[in-house]
């Protein structure tokens, strides 16, 4: 029995196993009644619809895992990689072309699978809950010019990594590395202003009484930034959100339309101190830096496996080829990936805990952050009470309670809050 086939072979089933005992808790945990905290704002009708919408999502999540998988695994027994390889090298297009095929026929044919799934989730699920707003034009389009992406982005990189691996010997690995992340790097500052504008319009915020408040926070903070905009996250959902994207003097504050629509200027700005804590304590470098050194370690660890015949044996594949190491690495790197991320979830929850502190440090409304939180969670019908092992295996924000826990336990510290916010 080839080990390395076991060895995927138990990989794709326990990370199925896994998640169906992680969600199957996660839904069971789910408390009946409105935490008292939530009282007042989740009424009970409101807070029975967020769980099951949380039950429904976490069934179908099941259902297409239960598709997913299988299906996966059928195509590996049954040498559908090696099938497609020889079709690929009957073109006899040359090993970085080829690679370019194999590599974007797998995401195609992965596109093909998901799209009902997605279909579902987001004209079912999304439309039964009340917050879907994509029509059948824009999700086509949004597909599309994701394609589009991959083919302007994705090739090069891919086409690049071949190249290295097939040309540099055992130093290609880092070459890799230095290439891909000085790729990140530009794209982190040409994002906001050529990616993201493609997906959604982005206009200055109108001047008035938010625009100045949120201005007049960011001098206090000496944080130098583009400019203030809005994002018409309307096109396809009600959900809400904020965020900011840049670096340097070209960072931007981006709200969601929906956010507007539905806080009052305390409770935005109050969002965006908490999103400025995280570019003022530093998270966003430490976050870069730390994905740098993951992209340098998977680059390694991959090189030890270019061209494994007992690799290519696992998939039945019948010739050995660099673009195909790529894609069977990825089933090898699954665990090291799952405790990398573990891990970053921890670092990112934390962060999150410092940034809620900096915000009502600085901006000292803690009761207007507190019900921004509420009220992002009510209306985007978010679970108030997720299991335990759920956090911490996949939760990047700590449970809202939690969160809420830790600013009144702030408030209690520091008396001069009930001052600002009488």
């Amino acid at each position: 029995m080839n080990i390395y086939f076991v060895f995927i072979l138990g990989i794709l089933i326990g990370s199925y196993l896994l998640d169906l005992i992680i969600e199957t808790l996660n839904v069971r945990y789910a408390k009946i009644d409105v935490p008292s905290e939530f009282e007042g704002y989740y009424n009970k009708a409101q807070y029975k619809k967020s769980q099951e919408y949380l039950s429904e999502n976490t069934r179908f999540g099941i259902i297409t895992e239960s598709i997913v998988t299988p299906l996966t695994l059928a195509f590996i027994i049954f040498g559908g990689f090696n099938l497609f390889d020889q079709v690929v090298r009957g073109f006899d297009l040359g090993s970085i072309a080829s690679g370019l095929v194999f590599g974007g026929g797998l995401l195609l044919a992965s596109q093909i699978i998901s799209t009902p799934f997605s279909i579902y989730e987001t004209f079912v699920i999304e439309e039964k809950y009340g917050f879907n707003k994509t029509t059948p034009k824009t999700f086509v389009l949004d597909i599309l010019k994701g394609w589009l992406l991959v083919v302007l982005i994705g090739a090069p990189v891919l086409a690049a990594v071949l190249w290295f691996f097939e040309k540099i010997g055992p130093l290609a690995w880092l070459y890799c590395w230095i290439a891909v992340t000085i790729i990140q790097i530009i794209l982190m500052f040409i994002a906001p202003v050529v990616i993201m504008p493609i997906f959604n319009k982005f206009i200055p915020l109108e001047d008035g009484e938010l625009r100045k408040a949120i201005e007049a926070y960011a001098r206090s903070q000496k944080f130098k930034m583009k400019g203030v905009f809005t994002m018409d996250g309307s096109k396809r959902s009600t959900k809400t959100n904020a965020f900011f994207t840049g670096f340097g003097g070209f960072r931007r504050i981006v709200l969601y339309d929906t956010l507007i629509e539905k806080h009052s200027v305390e409770e935005l700005v109050s969002v965006l101190a908490h999103e400025m804590g995280h570019y003022k304590k530093k998270h966003i470098l430490k976050t870069i830096v730390m994905s740098i050194l993951t992209t340098g370690l998977m680059f390694y660890v991959l090189s030890l496996f270019i061209n494994n015949r007992e690799l290519f044996a696992a998939f039945k594949m019948q010739e050995t080829s660099i673009y195909a190491s790529l894609i069977f690495f990825g089933f090898l790197y699954t665990p090291i990936d799952m405790i990398l991320s573990i891990f970053g979830s921890m670092f990112s929850r934390r962060h999150e805990y410092e940034a809620d502190a900096y915000a009502i440090k600085t901006y000292a409304k803690p009761e207007a952050m507190i019900l921004a939180l509420k009220k992002l969670s009510t209306e985007n019908l978010a679970n108030l009470t997720p299991h335990p092992l759920k956090v911490f295996l996949s939760y990047s924000h700590p449970p809202v309670i939690e969160r809420i826990r830790a600013i009144r336990k702030a408030m209690k510290k520091a008396p001069e809050f009930s001052l600002s916010n009488s």
